[in-house]
């Protein structure tokens, strides 16, 4: 039997979900709490409308896409169902939640995945393969944007900083022990634009930048190490690497060389919707876990707490989230 996914939430994002699951003919149905625009997606996907918990009875699955004020409770509300899901990031507006979904899903044996969507891009495929990661001590990132008024309901760290949260969590792979951070308010209730400083245990050090009120869209990543330099233009669709034996000779520096790469993109969405059936289908581990969600989610709320302060957060001076 076809496995049957429905979405909740069919605002911007919930709308090319529900597309998605349409077109490869697994979509059981959608739920919005506007129903005349649940209608509407409805009818462009030859689907149906539904109450929630009519779509969450009969679906296999479901993808949350609610604000994140309300991913905790329609997660509930799937995990005592017994059914699969992948919430859209950030995972929930607080650990608690966060842990309290993960201890859920992990109780019921059911797939929980975060839609963390960057790590099923081309751009950080190519990154990874290229080995460039290894030994990075400073790493940056900027993601910025034109004002789009959307996403309101939460800050720029929980909008588009926390892509790049994840992103640099898991090339630093060391604990976070400090966060400083600055940002204000421009065009809506929360920080529009943040600059936020990381340190990690292992000594390194990140600086990620993201705005939703800039001039033009801008997305790129510097790493520096003892082996050298790489950066990435997601944009431009570009990857220069600086390191020992690269491949273009640099002639001020002997045995060094420049690699470059770059990639077709392909459909990140569509990537990270097939990796949600696998890992139902098939047991595939998920890489945008749970647990994934929470430690970016943790970052980020200690980003949002230094820049209500605009003073550095220790990690001592919180408690670690925990699972039990």
């Amino acid at each position: 039997m076809a496995l049957r996914i429905g979405v909740i939430g069919t605002g911007h994002f919930g709308r090319f979900h529900a597309l998605k699951l349409a077109a490869r003919g697994v979509l059981s149905g959608v739920h919005d709490a506007d129903p005349a625009r649940a209608r509407a997606v409805a009818a462009e996907c030859g689907s149906q409308a539904r109450d929630a918990a009519g779509l969450i009875d009969g679906s296999d699955a479901v993808i949350i896409t609610v604000p994140t004020a309300f991913h905790h409770a329609y997660a509930l509300q799937a995990i005592a169902a017994g059914r699969h899901l992948l919430v859209e990031k950030p995972i929930a507006a607080t650990t608690a939640q966060a842990e309290a979904i993960i201890r859920g899903a992990r109780d019921r044996g059911l797939v929980l995945q975060v839609g963390h969507i960057e790590r099923y891009s081309a751009a950080i495929r190519t990154l990874r393969e290229s080995g460039a990661a290894e030994g990075a001590l400073a790493l940056e990132a900027i993601r910025v944007a034109p004002f789009r008024p959307r996403s309101l309901d939460v800050s720029v760290v929980l909008d588009l900083m926390i892509h790049d949260i994840d992103l640099i969590l898991s090339l630093a792979a060391s604990p976070l022990v400090e966060v400083a951070a600055v940002g204000r308010r421009v065009m809506s209730d929360h920080p529009d634009f943040v600059v936020a400083q990381l340190r990690f245990a292992s000594g390194a050090a990140a600086t990620i930048t993201a705005s939703r009120i800039s001039v033009g869209l801008e997305r790129r990543l510097r790493l520096l190490g003892p082996e050298g330099e790489t950066r990435v233009d997601f944009l431009a669709r570009s990857l220069e690497r600086l390191h020992p034996g690269g491949a273009e000779p640099v002639a001020t520096m002997p045995g060094w060389g420049i690699d470059r790469a770059t990639w077709t993109e392909h459909d990140s969405l569509e990537a990270e919707q097939t990796a949600f059936t696998a890992s139902i289908e098939q047991g595939a581990p998920v890489e945008a876990s749970g647990e994934v969600g929470l430690r970016a989610l943790d970052a980020a709320l200690r980003i949002e707490q230094a820049v209500a302060g605009d003073q550095p957060q220790p990690a001592r001076r919180r408690r670690a989230p925990r699972l039990s």
